[in-house]
């Protein structure tokens, strides 16, 4: 089946590379790309290809590519002949995943879908398998790797209801994509039931959950652990993870609704773009709050009663340390983040009602009273108040640490459907 809209765009991508020069370098402008490594983007290769078979994964960014990474481990203890290939593409899930890939695991940044592009990244790494992640379904990507004989999975496939109604309206187009997968894990039976309106066979696809409840919890610094857990010597305290614009100043003023009954109470606020830390420190400072950055290497002292962890790679401290955890983009409409890594590590969660991203996960924490839904900063500062009593907060904990320790079948599934497609190593 021909698309013609597919068709038109390929047309332009075969003759787009003045395009997508004119693009990365306005993204390297507002700081979207990595200099250093700005022609991967072009396709070309900043490593070298490894001997053997190849698996090929790539993921959107960061919460997708930390989600293949128990996938990608469990496979290299299987096999010791296998290599994999990780390609995202934000500078930021570049910056997490260099601490943290399996051995025999290199990144690379994802060509720009540009034809030339792709066909020279794809005559580098030559993969024999190639396994896509949640949703993000690069028209180029996808057809040139089916042109090369490369087997395509789509694993972890999430689609909201408003990508859905996109796709739709280029129903043909998203009828021949998906045509390329030979197979497709979803999560949940919205995205099942969307794949399948957009023409994807029932028997290619299964309903499995989301590989993030398979994901083991975020490493930290253990030395760095104490040395803060020593600082603190027991102040009560609570996390807003991943906060968005807007969300910082709800934090700010729950926070100050919840010291008026916990004395000494400290937040650690986590924006999701660490780069704003300074104009949040400097905004919520103006209002009378006593704030240090982390990146200042500045230490929560007793007179902090706001800490900016506006630093990488350290998620897994921050829960760790916090018995409550707001996750954010849920306050406003962003649709929620990732509540697998507080529930993981014993925190009991708190979330806005814009969670759509995640919204199988939050309904099932919140009807395990693992999570308490809030709706303004009145509500979230009379539940971290009420949180501080361990007796209030540790069986919330439990319930979600229970909840997100249920979900390693997803991982078996995952690994299963990839060894049933890998090619025989012809050796």
């Amino acid at each position: 089946m021909t698309s013609p809209a597919l068709s038109a765009y390929l047309a332009f991508s075969r003759n787009a590379e003045g395009w997508g020069r004119r693009q990365l370098k306005k993204r390297l402008g507002r700081g979207k790309e990595d200099p250093a490594r700005l022609a991967e983007r072009e396709g070309h290769a900043a490593l070298p290809r490894p001997e053997g078979r190849l698996i090929w994964f790539h993921a959107a960014s960061v919460g997708e590519s930390l989600s293949i990474l128990e996938v990608i481990k469990r496979l290299g203890m299987r096999d010791e002949t296998l290599n994999f290939l990780v390609t995202t593409g934000t500078v930021t899930s570049a910056e997490i995943l260099a601490a943290r890939l399996p051995p025999r695991t290199r990144h690379q940044f994802i060509p720009l879908d540009v034809v030339a592009f792709v066909r020279r990244f794809l005559a580098h790494w030559r993969p024999d398998l190639a396994v896509w992640t949640e949703s993000e379904l690069w028209p180029a990507l996808i057809t040139e790797t089916a042109a090369a004989g490369t087997p395509i999975l789509l694993l972890n496939a999430r689609m909201s209801e408003r990508s859905a109604r996109r796709w739709r309206m280029m129903n043909g187009a998203a009828r021949r994509l998906l045509s390329h997968f030979a197979a497709v894990q979803v999560q949940d039976d919205a995205t099942a039931h969307h794949l399948r309106a957009l023409g994807l066979p029932r028997e290619r696809m299964a309903v499995t959950g989301t590989l993030k409840e398979g994901t083991p919890p975020p490493p930290c610094d253990e030395a760095e652990l104490s040395r803060l857990g020593a600082k603190l010597k027991g102040r009560p305290l609570w996390c807003a993870a991943s906060t968005h614009e807007g969300e910082e100043d709800i934090a700010a003023e729950a926070h100050r609704i919840a010291q008026k009954s916990t004395h000494g109470l400290l937040l650690i606020l986590a924006p999701r773009h660490p780069e704003r830390g300074g104009a949040i420190r400097d905004r919520l400072a103006a209002e009378g709050h006593a704030v240090r950055l982390r990146s200042e290497r500045g230490c929560p002292d007793e007179d902090c009663d706001i800490y900016v962890a506006d630093t990488l790679g350290e998620m897994g401290l921050w829960y760790r340390l916090a018995p409550v955890s707001f996750v954010g983009g849920s306050l406003v409409r962003v649709g929620g983040h990732n509540p697998y890594e507080p529930a993981a590590l014993g925190s009991a969660i708190l979330h806005g009602p814009h969670v759509h991203n995640f919204a199988d996960i939050y309904e099932r924490l919140d009807a395990a009273s693992a999570a308490v839904p809030v709706a303004d900063a009145a509500t979230l500062g009379e539940t971290v108040a009420a949180l501080m009593q361990p007796s209030q907060s540790a069986p919330m904990a439990y319930a979600a640490w229970e909840l997100s320790s249920s979900g390693a079948d997803v991982t078996d599934k995952a690994l299963a459907l990839i060894l049933e497609h890998l090619p025989a190593d012809p050796a």
